[in-house]
């Protein structure tokens, strides 16, 4: 049994985990949008795959993490590395590459659990209340606020919210089916598995969309030293350490500020702005998101 220790013993750094994480995986947006400006997007993603499934695969080795235990545990971890690496992510980076600022596409796939919550929901047999249905239209006015006054609806705008929807379709089947198939599974050694099966699913869309040219920058090393060590390892071994922890039931909360956190580090790195009636739409879809979670 494994004891929580109260917490006024708890050391203070332990108090620091959670804005981290958050900083983190806000960060990840604006990394991406340093990225793609050398690489295309698929191109991007493919290369940044490969190389955190080998680095994943020397650390598992090196730690000697456990592997799956049949075939079929593996074919239901690929799954879920090509809709959550290949189908959110290539959603994300394909966005943010035509331009939809970094805050506004986290908001867009920020609204994966009211979709979890109202749409899925009642198809898994959960029952879905009138809070549910509230934060629902809240997020939706939200991103509608946001979407007011910072896009310009020509077609590569809204080809770039059409990706960030697929993105949206993405994590949210990932985490149902991770729930359901592979909750168990050893960040490591499934890192591995995912993220091999991701480049496996974007290398024909590299292939098919893309010239593949790539432009080595110190940039380009950067944002791919920040996305593979800092996101891809960091970054996720951080929220298992925080759920491992007893935050479980709070970690789902710390993913309302990651919008507001990505759209600031826009704002700072790139100069990104949003008026006050974003701002509002902003703060309106967290609400949305925060009411449709609690408990």
């Amino acid at each position: 049994m494994t004891v929580t220790a109260p917490a006024a013993a708890r050391p203070f750094w332990h108090a620091l985990m959670p804005p981290l994480f958050v900083m983190l995986w806000a960060s990840g947006f604006a990394v991406t949008k340093l990225g793609v400006a050398f690489a295309e997007p698929f191109t991007f993603l493919l290369i940044r795959f490969v190389i955190t499934a080998a680095v994943l695969l020397a650390v598992a080795l090196a730690m000697r993490a456990p592997w799956p235990r049949s075939w079929k545990i593996v074919a239901h971890i690929a799954v879920v590395g090509v809709l959550l690496q290949a189908v959110y992510l290539g959603g994300v980076y394909a966005a943010i590459a035509v331009g939809i600022p970094a805050g506004v596409s986290a908001l867009v796939v920020g609204l994966q659990p009211i979709i979890t919550a109202v749409v899925v929901g009642p198809l898994l047999g959960e029952s879905v209340g009138p809070r549910q249905w509230l934060g629902l239209l809240l997020g939706l006015a939200g991103i509608f606020l946001v979407l007011w006054q910072k896009l310009n609806f020509d077609v590569g705008h809204l080809g770039g919210i059409a990706w960030n929807l697929l993105g949206l379709a993405g994590i949210t089947a990932a985490t149902l089916y991770q729930k359901r198939y592979c909750a168990g599974m050893d960040w490591r050694t499934g890192g591995v598995i995912q993220y091999a099966a991701g480049a496996l699913a974007v290398l024909p869309m590299a292939l098919a969309l893309e010239t593949g040219h790539v432009v080595w920058t110190r940039e380009l090393f950067i944002a791919y030293g920040w996305l593979i060590f800092v996101l891809s390892i960091g970054a996720v071994s951080l929220l298992g350490w925080l759920i491992r922890r007893g935050a479980a039931s709070r970690v789902a909360s710390l993913f309302y500020l990651v919008p507001p956190t990505a759209a600031f580090m826009g704002w700072v790195i790139f100069g990104e702005t949003l008026g006050p009636l974003a701002l509002l739409g902003l703060a309106v879809t967290v609400a949305g998101v925060a009411l449709t979670n609690k408990r």
